[in-house]
């Protein structure tokens, strides 16, 4: 599955969360050996987003989300990226995806807390932002800088606090 695509399929996979949640209780929970797998994949996903290995690592991480049935990762829009690819926008919420699988993983006492989800997810939004900006600099997004910007000023926590209260989950 290509990463472009992501957001497509992630949509429509909300839109048909029953019967992806049935075929998923078939298999039984995750076990600890898979999610340790996953996050491996997570991880190296996150550290070359764009290498040769990534379309791979992606659609693993979607398969086994979409397998298991004791991991949920939400969707919310809470960033406004430009359509197409000029600014690697599919990547950047890839790395959103990422940040928020690698939470519900990583986070077990926390998965109920879909702020903190949606915080990771933006945190690793901006990791893959700060990423890609090393080799194209010139792509440079002043509403991603200023979600840096408030990342780095402490203020990032507050600005989610307004975005997540519009989800509906």
């Amino acid at each position: 599955m290509s990463i472009s695509r992501f957001a497509a399929v992630l949509l429509g996979s909300a839109l048909f969360a029953a019967p992806i949640a049935a075929i998923a209780a078939d298999r039984g929970p995750s076990t600890a050996e898979e999610r340790a797998q996953i996050l491996e994949q997570i991880h190296a996903w996150q550290s070359d987003p764009l290498g040769p290995n990534a379309k791979d690592q992606f659609g693993a991480v979607l398969k086994f989300f979409a397998d298991v049935p004791d991991l949920t990762v939400h969707v919310c829009m809470v960033l406004d990226l430009p359509k197409g690819d000029k600014k690697d926008s599919n990547t950047i919420f890839g790395g959103a995806f990422m940040g928020q699988a690698a939470f519900v993983i990583e986070d077990p006492d926390k998965r109920t807390d879909l702020s903190a989800e949606y915080e990771a997810g933006m945190e690793g939004a901006l990791r893959i932002y700060e990423l890609l900006l090393q080799t194209k600099p010139k792509d440079r997004q002043p509403y991603l800088d200023d979600l840096v910007k408030r990342r780095n000023d402490g203020t990032l926590g507050d600005y989610m606090k307004a975005r997540v209260a519009s989800c509906k989950n």
